[in-house]
């Protein structure tokens, strides 16, 4: 077995066995596998795809390039939740204390942002002394004692995928489904977690900008847990314009507190209840809809937001950000407005746009070690089917840097089409998937 074989082979649009693949991955991992044969075949896979074999067989060749956490110590159904990234995306920082608070334990490892999508890690550490760095011991007891923990990847986990991508970033195969896949689902297996549930956003703001892509890569990762005899629900969800009304690292953390204390934009909270009580839903066997009103209910009596601060507490963060999250974050005490220049209706905020400002500000990165502003941000006032008045605040613009918050202001003037006709409201949920059904939710 040769890589040339297996290159041709794959080249040629023949099936892969598991010892192929295998060998391939791991090979390459070990050094044995040159940088250009691998590329020829991320290229050769680009074209020809996966099927649902050779996907698992892949997604598993991955897995054992490196250390699996073994979560079976710990009591209980284990979940995690992997959203595809978007324009003021907080939800970890709500969903997790709430499913938490229902009693079912969460084991969620998350990433940096890059480019216009924020990262969950860069907003906890917007919170003094939080750390986001735990190794296995503590990673383990946080989920036994506390019911939840948020931390970054360590490099021994699926090291293949960290080789694979730094690959697919310089030959154009970044935008292939199974390689996206497996990427996703490689890492989400290694945490140890038993079922998982993924928010996959399609929109302007989204990775998968087009709804149809979004649904083939939902169906894909669906299957791939199916293969691997790990259950796993994708929600299919609209990142055209942004989640909430906070963008940027600290602001975020501010907006989830509000949504922990029973407050909160409503299209934020209603997809972290949806997302929740898929959880909640996996983790105990009862119904979608009796385990959103048990996710409803920690909202009610705060034992999510407890459950956050218990968080925040145990990595070692300050638990005052629970109570009064505006005295411990640092947040930009400079303020430009930006107001609407016509009557109307809202017709779009592009979330884009919108990410693209927070990036000018300093919040985001575009190369993987670049440090960002966690102080600064955007304050979306409207959204796609509000009424809308001349000189209505749009956008709010928090920078200490007046250069910075100028560029902001620049692209944040072509963020928003007016019409003079009533707009619906844009729909958030678009479609569950399951092993078995998709179904359309709008």
């Amino acid at each position: 077995m040769t890589a040339y074989d297996i290159i041709l082979r794959k080249r040629n649009g023949q099936p892969l066995s598991r010892e192929q693949i295998e060998f391939m991955i791991l090979e390459f991992t070990r050094g044995n596998v040159r940088d250009y044969q691998m590329a020829a075949f991320l290229m050769a896979v680009y074209f020809r795809g996966l099927d649902a074999d050779e996907l698992a067989h892949l997604t598993h060749a991955m897995l054992l390039s490196g250390k699996q956490i073994d979560l079976s110590s710990v009591k209980g159904t284990k979940l995690d939740k992997h959203s595809s990234g978007g324009v003021g995306d907080k939800t970890s920082l709500i969903v997790l204390p709430i499913v938490a608070a229902c009693g079912v334990k969460v084991a969620k490892m998350s990433g940096r942002g890059l480019g216009h999508t924020g990262g969950t890690l860069d907003k906890l550490e917007s919170i003094p002394g939080f750390r986001v760095k735990l190794d296995e011991r503590e990673y383990v007891e946080s989920i036994d004692k506390h019911g939840l923990v948020i931390c970054g990847q360590t490099d021994a986990l699926v090291p293949a995928d960290r080789l694979m991508y730094e690959l697919r970033d310089v030959t154009a195969t970044v935008d292939s489904i199974p390689l996206i896949a497996s990427s996703i689902m490689c890492k989400k297996l290694a945490g140890g977690a038993d079922a998982i549930v993924l928010d996959v956003k399609c929109g302007s703001g989204a990775f998968m900008q087009e709804q149809q892509h979004a649904l083939e890569l939902a169906r894909t990762m669906v299957n791939i847990g199916s293969e691997m005899s790990k259950p796993v629900v994708a929600l299919v969800t609209d990142m055209g314009q942004p989640l909430g009304r906070a963008v940027g690292n600290a602001l975020e953390v501010s907006e989830a507190v509000q949504v922990l204390k029973g407050d909160g934009p409503d299209d934020l909270v209603d997809l972290c209840l949806a997302i929740a009580a898929e959880m909640v839903s996996l983790g105990t066997g009862e119904a979608v809809a009796r385990a959103r009103s048990r996710c409803e209910q920690t909202l009610v009596d705060g034992s999510a937001l407890d459950k956050f601060r218990a968080l925040v507490q145990a990595q070692g963060g300050d638990e005052c950000v629970a109570e009064m999250p505006e005295h411990v974050l640092a947040i930009a005490d400079s303020r430009v407005q930006i107001g609407a220049q016509e009557e109307g209706y809202v017709a779009d905020v592009d979330a884009l746009t919108v990410g693209r400002a927070v990036m000018a500000l300093g919040a985001g990165r575009t190369q993987k070690d670049e440090r960002i502003d966690h102080s600064c941000g955007v304050l979306v006032h409207k959204k796609v089917g509000d009424r809308l008045k001349t000189g209505e605040p749009l956008f709010t613009v928090l920078c200490d840097h007046p250069e910075r918050t100028q560029e902001a202001v620049r692209l944040l003037a072509t963020a928003v089409r007016v019409c003079s006709a009533h707009v619906d409201r844009r729909p958030l949920l678009l479609y569950r998937v399951t092993r078995d059904s998709t179904q359309r939710l709008t």
